[in-house]
Parts: C-alpha cells; sequence; structure tokens
C-alpha cells in the first residue's frame, strides 16, 4: 500500500547512451547547418570554402558575419541564415540538455502525473 508512485531512476548507462544519443543528433544538427551556410556563402558571397566556413561558423554561434554582403540576394540570404541559425543553434543545446533536465525531474520528483 505504501508504493512508491514514482520509478527508480534509469541506470546510469542508460542514461549515459541517451546523453551521447542526443549529443550526437545536436552534433549533426549544427553540421547540417554549417553546411547549409557554407554552401550558401559559396554561393551568394562568392567565397572560398574557407572563408565560407569562417561565416557560416560566425552567424551559426552568434558572433556575427566577417564578410560583408554586397549583393541582394547575399543580403537576402545572409538575412534568412541569421534567423535559421539562431534556431537551430539553441535547439542543438535543448537537445544537449534534455536527457539532464529529465533526470534532474526524475530525480527530484518534479515530473508531473499522467
Amino acid at each position: 500500500m505504501n508504493k512508491s508512485r514514482y520509478k527508480n531512476l534509469p541506470h546510469r548507462s542508460h542514461y549515459l547512451n541517451r546523453v551521447v544519443k542526443n549529443i550526437i543528433a545536436a552534433m549533426v544538427i549544427l553540421i547540417a547547418s554549417l553546411l547549409i551556410g557554407v554552401v550558401g556563402y559559396m554561393y551568394y558571397f562568392d567565397l572560398n570554402w574557407i572563408d565560407a566556413l569562417l561565416n557560416a561558423s560566425m552567424i551559426l554561434t552568434g558572433m556575427g558575419p566577417v564578410n560583408a554582403a554586397t549583393t541582394d540576394g547575399a543580403k537576402i540570404f545572409a538575412s534568412f541564415y541569421a534567423i535559421y541559425s539562431g534556431v537551430a543553434f539553441l535547439t542543438s543545446v535543448a537537445v544537449i540538455f534534455a536527457p539532464v533536465l529529465h533526470r534532474f525531474l526524475h530525480r527530484f520528483h518534479l515530473d508531473t502525473e499522467e
């Protein structure tokens, strides 16, 4: 009758597997986003791949562009890529921290009942 309504925490190895899988998923999101940026910067800004990688990395992490946009196409691409990058970066951070927050909620019995 005094059975706990909360389940036990999953084993640590299960938790670490989830953390690793989520880190891999976040890396896939970031690498795909970086590739989109590199291709866009190479096409619209007429940059070599190193400069395109630098620009895409700087935008993706929120630091800002390195090369100025001179054409209308480059400006439009840079605008949409900046908006997309903000969402992609925050999503990847959320994916990384999801299993940590989930374990925290289970550990302190803060999860909601179904």
